[in-house]
C-alpha cells in the first residue's frame, strides 16, 4: 500500500494545481485583508444549473465553490489536500478508499455533514438519468459506499482507478445537503439546494444576476485557502453580462468591481488603466477542439477529415480573432498539462494543396455556382451547432473564421448555428451535425479523456473507437506509475491526430480584471479558472 500511495503522490506532483481554494492570487490591493463589504462581479456565462452534480460549464466553476465543497482539494503542485475529509487511505489492491471526515460541519440548511450524507450524494449520482456523465465516467468504476461510522466512509471500486481522487476534488463530487437531494428543484439548483460553503446563495434572477451572502458559521476551509473562518465579504453579486464590451465598460466606469473574460480587443485597454489590475491563466484539461462526426458522410472518409484540417491556417485564424493572445493547440490535451504530447505539433494543417488533392481523391471534384465542392450533385456540407450557454471566448466568431477558411481554401460549406441549449441537445441526440466543439477544464487529463475517447463516453459524439486505445485508457486509470499514464495518453493523442478525429484550435484561458481596491482575486492553479470569492476582499 505504501508503494501505491507513493506512486499516487508522484502523479499528484506532476499535475499541478489547486481546486476551489484560494488559488494563485492576481495582482490587487495590498496590505491586510479587510473584513466586510459588498462586491459586484460581472461574469460572461449564466449557469444552466446551480447544482454542482450537474456542473458542465467551466465558467460556472467559481460559483460552485462559493457554496459547495468537496472531500478533497488540490495543493499548488497538484497533490491532494483534505477539505471536508481530514485524511484518506487506499487499500493495497487499490479497490477501497477510506475517508475520515471533518466533525462539526453543517450544511446551510442545518443538516449535519457526515458519512451518511456522503453516501447519499454518491447514491444520488447513480440514480438513472440524474447525472449520466458522472455515473458513466468519473464513477464508472465505483461499486458502492459503506458507512463505517459517522465520520468514516469506505468507497469500494470495481477495479483500481487513481482518477477517482480527482472526482472527490471536483465540482461534481461536491457535497449537497441530504435534504436538498429530495428537493423538486434539485436539478436546477438555487436557494433550496445547499452545500457547506463560505457563501449562501439567497437570490437568483434569471438572465440578470445571482446574489450570495456570507455564511457566518463557516469554519472548515482547507489549509491552503488563504485564511480560516468566514469569508471576508459580507455579500457578493454576480451580474450576467455576456457581451465582453459591456463587461469591460461596466468595470472601467466603476459599475462593477471585478470582471472575468477580458477579450483580446480590450486587454491592452485594461492593462493600461492605472485604476485596474489584469491577470490571465491557461486552463488545464483539453484544448478547445472541433471534433468530426465519423458516423456518417462526409467525415466518415478520413481524406475529407484531413482535407478540412489542412484547409485551415489555425495560426492566422487565431491571430484574426484573438490578436496574438491565444495559445495554439495541436493535440486533444491542453499544452499546459503534464500529459501533453508535443510530438504531434506541426504534423498537419495549413496545406491548401494537400487539402484539395485529398478532396479530389475522395470524389468531390465538381463545384457549384457558389464555389462549393459537390459530388453526385450534393454539396460538401458540414454543420456545427453551438449551444449558446457554452459559447465563450468569441467561439462563435472563431467558428465563422474557420467557416471562411474552409470555403475559400477547399470549397467546404461549414454551416454555423448558435442555438439554445435545448435545440443543441436535440440536434446532437438526432445526430444532425458533422462537427461539434468542446473543451474541458479537468484537473486530471484522464478525467477528460474518459469523457471523450472511449466508446459510449458522454462526449464521444465523434464515433471513433479503437479497442487498443480503450485498453490503454483503462490501464492508465488504474496505474500509480506516472510514466505509464503519460505513455498511454501520448498514444491516445497520436492516434487521434493520425486518424484526423479532431481539429485542435487553442488552449482556453481565463482573464480577470479588477479595481485596484480589490484584493485576494485569483485562479485555481491547475484548472486555470477563477477561484471562488472566499479570499476576496475590498480595501478602504
Amino acid at each position: 500500500m505504501r508503494r501505491y500511495l507513493a506512486s499516487l503522490a508522484v502523479v499528484a506532483l506532476l499535475l499541478g494545481g489547486c481546486n476551489g481554494a484560494a488559488g494563485d492570487p492576481a495582482a490587487g490591493a495590498t496590505g491586510a485583508p479587510v473584513q466586510g463589504g459588498k462586491l459586484t462581479w460581472a461574469i460572461e456565462t449564466e449557469p444552466i444549473t446551480f447544482n454542482p452534480h450537474q456542473y458542465a460549464q467551466a465558467k460556472a466553476r467559481l460559483l460552485v465553490w462559493n457554496s459547495f465543497e468537496a472531500l478533497l482539494t488540490h495543493d499548488d503542485k497538484g497533490g491532494y489536500l483534505p477539505w471536508l475529509a481530514t485524511k484518506w487511505d487506499v487499500s493495497a489492491d487499490g479497490l477501497t478508499y477510506t475517508f475520515k471526515l471533518r466533525d462539526g460541519v453543517t450544511f446551510h440548511d442545518g443538516e449535519k455533514f457526515d458519512a451518511a450524507a456522503v453516501k447519499a450524494n454518491l447514491d444520488q449520482l447513480l440514480v438513472a438519468g440524474y447525472a449520466p456523465g458522472v455515473a458513466g465516467t468519473q464513477l464508472k468504476n465505483f461499486k458502492d459506499a459503506q458507512v463505517v461510522d459517522a465520520s468514516t466512509i469506505a468507497v469500494h471500486l470495481k477495479q483500481p482507478d487513481v482518477v477517482i481522487l480527482d472526482f472527490f476534488a471536483s465540482p461534481q463530487g461536491a457535497q449537497v445537503s441530504p435534504k436538498s437531494l429530495k428537493s423538486p428543484d434539485l436539478k436546477a439548483g438555487g436557494p433550496s439546494v445547499v452545500g457547506t460553503g463560505p457563501f449562501i446563495l439567497d437570490r437568483y434572477t434569471k438572465g440578470q444576476e445571482v446574489h450570495y451572502k456570507k455564511n457566518p458559521a463557516y469554519a472548515w476551509a482547507p489549509s491552503n485557502a488563504g485564511h480560516q473562518g468566514p469569508a471576508y465579504l459580507d455579500e457578493i453579486t454576480y451580474r450576467f453580462l455576456k457581451e465582453s464590451s459591456v463587461r469591460v465598460g461596466a468595470l472601467t466606469s466603476g459599475q462593477v468591481d471585478v470582471i472575468e473574460g477580458v477579450p483580446a480587443t480590450e486587454q491592452e485597454l485594461v492593462k493600461s488603466d492605472p485604476n485596474l489590475n489584469f491577470a490571465k491563466q491557461l486552463n488545464s484539461g483539453t484544448a478547445y477542439n472541433l471534433y468530426f462526426n465519423l458516423t456518417h458522410a462526409p467525415f466518415d472518409d478520413i481524406r475529407v477529415r484531413k482535407a478540412f484540417r489542412d484547409a485551415v491556417d489555425v495560426d492566422a485564424v487565431l491571430q484574426g480573432v484573438y490578436r496574438g493572445t491565444a495559445t495554439r493547440a495541436w493535440s486533444l490535451l491542453s499544452p499546459s498539462g503534464p500529459f501533453y504530447e508535443a510530438s504531434v505539433e506541426k504534423t498537419y494543417g495549413n496545406n491548401p494543396t494537400e487539402a484539395n488533392k485529398l478532396l479530389d481523391e475522395a470524389g468531390w471534384t465538381a463545384k457549384d455556382g457558389e464555389g462549393f465542392r459537390t459530388k453526385d450533385g450534393k454539396r460538401l456540407t458540414a454543420r456545427i451547432v453551438l449551444s449558446a450557454p457554452f459559447v465563450r471566448d468569441k467561439r462563435d466568431i472563431l467558428a465563422q473564421a474557420v467557416q471562411a477558411a474552409v470555403k475559400q481554401t477547399a470549397g467546404i460549406d461549414l454551416q454555423v448555428k448558435v442555438v439554445d441549449q435545448g435545440t443543441a441537445t436535440d440536434a446532437l441526440a438526432k445526430n444532425e451535425f458533422e462537427v461539434f466543439d468542446n473543451s474541458r477544464a479537468d484537473t486530471d487529463a484522464g478525467a477528460a479523456i474518459n469523457l471523450i475517447v472511449p466508446k459510449g463516453a458522454p462526449i464521444n459524439r465523434h464515433g471513433f473507437t479503437d479497442p487498443e486505445l480503450e485498453k490503454l485508457i483503462t490501464e492508465a486509470a488504474g496505474a500509480g506509475d506516472t510514466a505509464k499514464r503519460k505513455e498511454a495518453y501520448a498514444k491516445v493523442q497520436k492516434v487521434l491526430t493520425e486518424q484526423a478525429v479532431l481539429l485542435p484550435l487553442y488552449a482556453p484561458a481565463d482573464q480577470i480584471a479588477s479595481q485596484k481596491k480589490v484584493g485576494g482575486v485569483g485562479f485555481e492553479p491547475t484548472a486555470g479558472v477563477p477561484a471562488s470569492a472566499y479570499n476576496v476582499w475590498i480595501g478602504k
